[in-house]
């Protein structure tokens, strides 16, 4: 049986992808870094992960970005269609990061506990 394949999708300089990025580098996890503001988001990837995980948990309305948004950007994400094309295109409204291994979203967020159970 080969390797899980995983990924990683963050922002580089957040903190939280940083915890996820040295737990996994220091536990042995071989992963794929995915710098979604640089590399971007699809929206089909976006619709892929809403399939594992609900809009609420991926949809980080508690962060900076969110409270820049001005209220119809807001209001938009609160259909499916629209919080997607807001993903896309102001991919630092995502919370992060977000982990997907073999194609389906495993974590969103960093907890070491969650890690430890997902990856020993």
């Amino acid at each position: 049986m080969s390797a899980a394949r995983t990924v990683v999708y963050g922002i580089p300089n957040c903190d939280t992808v940083k915890k996820a990025r040295t737990w996994l580098e220091s536990n042995g996890v071989a992963f794929e870094f995915h710098d979604f503001k640089k590399a971007g988001l699809t929206a089909a990837l976006v619709k892929g992960w809403l399939a594992d995980v609900p809009l609420e948990v991926l949809l980080n309305r508690r962060g900076t970005t969110w409270r820049g948004l001005p209220d119809d950007a807001k209001a938009a994400a609160e259909t499916q269609q629209g919080a997607i094309a807001l993903m896309v295109e102001k991919p630092s409204v995502v919370k992060r990061p977000v982990v997907v291994v073999d194609g389906r979203v495993k974590s969103v967020g960093f907890s070491a506990d969650e890690y430890t159970a997902l990856f020993a």
